[in-house]
């Protein structure tokens, strides 16, 4: 395993669990990423790499930046995007945001079909436990305000990583 990928699977997996558990990714973790990249790419190419960590850093973290500003994306998003951005290097970052686009949309599409089930599971009344009814309330309200994206980010950024040809 390069050091790269390590990177990549320990940011990628620390920042989805988090986004997953507590709705909201630490700085800490974009900020390990960016430390890590830059001890990559340092290492890979010396003082070039600079460079390649800088450029990326910057592009990554503007990919997504247009939908912090509209509310539709959180900071932690494009602070992770950042710190992805900043280990692929602008060659591979314009892949890794397509598929993240594509898996959020995914995503996205899934947690609707989620919330019409939902609705239509409460509509119909199949449920007459108390419990299981207020269970169902809070899974739609937090399906109806947040979709995390951190898994999204991650899985691009990861799939850009795999050498073409494999």
């Amino acid at each position: 395993m390069t050091l790269e990928t390590a990177v990549a699977l320990s940011i990628g997996l620390a920042a989805s669990g988090e986004d997953l558990w507590r709705r909201n990714i630490s700085n800490s973790i974009p900020a390990a990423a960016l430390l890590g990249a830059l001890v990559v790419h340092t290492t890979n190419n010396g003082w070039q790499g600079l460079l390649t960590w800088f450029l990326g850093a910057v592009i990554g973290f503007s990919a997504f930046l247009v939908f912090f500003l509209l509310g539709g994306m959180g900071g932690g998003d494009i602070k992770l995007m950042a710190g992805f951005g900043a280990l692929l290097g602008p060659s591979r970052l314009l892949e890794a945001t397509i598929l993240t686009a594509g898996i959020g949309g995914i995503i996205a599409l899934l947690a609707l079909c989620f919330r019409y089930a939902v609705r239509f599971w409460r509509q119909r009344n199949f449920s007459t436990d108390k419990q299981t009814e207020a269970s169902l309330a809070l899974a739609s309200q937090q399906v109806d305000n947040y979709i995390p994206y951190a898994p999204a980010i991650t899985l691009g950024s990861w799939l850009a990583l795999i050498p073409k040809g494999v």
